[in-house]
C-alpha cells in the first residue's frame, strides 16, 4: 500500500518502522528544521533522522497554505496519510488525497485528552487506563471517528516518559491491523461522544511551578506528568529548586502549606512539605546550578531547609 507517513517527534518512530517494513512509505513529512540544545544547534527532528535512515525521501512544508505544497503531496498518489504527532492540523484540501483516508494515532481513549499533551493529560486526570486511539481525521482537534482503540493501564509510576513509550511501542503493530482491516472495509467508524471530550493542550514551563495550595496527590501526579519536562519547582534562596522525585507521605501534619517538615519511617524519606491536602514527601531534589541529590543530602547542607516555608 502506497502510504505518506506525517510525524515529528521520537515517540512516533515505532509507527513509522512498523509501517515501513509492511508497506511501501513513499514520503515523510515532518516539521522544519529547528534550533535545540543550549548551543541552540539546527537540528532534524527525530522523525526525519529515522526517514533518512530508512531511505525515504522527506518533506518539510511550513504548512499547507499554499496550493504547491498541496498539489505536491497529491502528485505522490497515496492510498492513505498516517499522522503521529505531527504538529499541525491537516486542511480539507489534503484530508480529501487519499481514498483512505488520513489516519492518526493519538496517544489517549478518545475523545478523552485531545489536543497537544494526551499522554501528560492522562496521568494528570488521575486515569487509571489510557490507550492507542486510531481515528479518521477530518478539520477538528481530533474530532474525527475512531476506527480502533487498544487500552493500557496508567501505573503509580508511570511518568510521560515511560507510559509514552509503552503506547508509542504498541503503536506500531495498531495501526497496521487498522490499516489492513479499514482497506479491507472490515471496521466500522465509531463517532466520539462529544459529552465526554476533554482537552489536553500545550504544556508551558511555567506548568511546573508547585502550589502548595493543591493536594499531595495533585502536586504528585504533575511531577510525573511533567518529566522530562519542565518537572515541577519552587525557589530556595532566590534560585529554582526542582523536586525530582516525590510522593504523597503517611504524616499528619497540620501546618501551612508549603511548609517544610522532616519525616520519619516514610519509605526512606526524610523531609516533606506540607500541602492543601496531606504531605507531599521529598526523596530527591536538585538546586539551580548543582547536581541532583538524596533530600537527606540536602539538609546537611542547607540546615535552615527544614521550617522554612517555600513559596507557591
Amino acid at each position: 500500500m502506497r502510504l505518506v507517513f506525517m510525524g515529528t517527534p521520537g515517540i512516533a518512530l515505532p509507527a513509522l518502522k512498523a509501517l515501513n517494513s509492511r508497506h511501501d512509505v513513499i514520503a515523510v513529512y515532518t516539521q522544519p528544521d529547528a534550533c535545540s540544545g543550549r548551543g541552540r544547534v539546527v537540528a532534524g527532528s527525530a522523525v526525519k533522522n529515522e526517514a533518512l535512515h530508512l531511505g525515504i525521501p522527506v518533506i518539510q512544508p511550513s504548512g499547507f497554505k499554499n496550493s504547491e505544497t498541496v498539489d505536491e503531496l497529491r502528485e505522490l498518489k497515496p492510498e492513505a496519510i498516517v499522522v503521529v504527532a505531527y504538529g499541525r492540523l491537516l486542511p480539507q484540501s489534503v484530508l480529501e488525497i487519499p481514498r483512505l483516508g488520513c489516519m492518526n494515532i493519538h496517544f489517549s481513549i478518545l475523545p478523552l485528552h485531545r489536543g497537544a499533551s494526551p499522554v501528560a493529560g492522562s496521568i494528570l486526570a488521575g486515569d487509571l487506563f489510557t490507550g492507542v486511539s486510531v481515528m479518521l481525521m477530518d478539520k477538528g482537534m481530533d474530532t474525527g471517528p475512531v476506527l480502533s482503540v487498544c487500552q493500557v493501564p496508567i501505573f503509580d509510576w508511570d511518568t510521560t516518559i515511560s507510559l509514552g513509550s509503552r503506547l508509542a511501542d504498541i503503536s506500531g503493530g495498531v495501526i497496521c491491523e487498522v490499516l489492513e482491516a479499514w482497506s479491507r472495509q472490515e471496521i466500522q467508524p465509531r463517532l466520539q461522544d462529544e459529552s465526554l471530550a476533554t482537552y489536553s493542550g500545550i504544556i508551558r514551563k511555567e506548568d511546573g511551578f508547585i502550589c502548595w495550595d493543591e493536594e499531595a496527590g495533585t502536586i504528585w501526579r504533575k511531577s510525573r506528568a511533567y518529566t522530562p519536562w519542565p518537572g515541577i519547582y519552587t525557589t530556595w534562596q532566590g534560585k529554582i529548586l526542582k523536586l525530582t522525585e516525590v510522593e504523597p507521605a503517611e504524616y499528619t501534619h497540620c501546618g501551612k502549606p508549603g511548609g517544610v517538615v522532616r519525616l520519619e519511617g516514610n519509605a526512606g524519606m526524610t523531609t516533606g512539605v506540607v500541602t492543601g491536602n496531606g504531605v507531599l514527601g521529598i526523596k530527591k531534589l536538585q538546586m539551580e546550578g548543582k547536581k541532583e541529590v538524596e533530600a537527606a543530602d540536602f539538609i546537611r547542607g542547607q540546615r535552615g531547609f527544614i521550617g522554612s516555608i517555600l513559596p507557591g
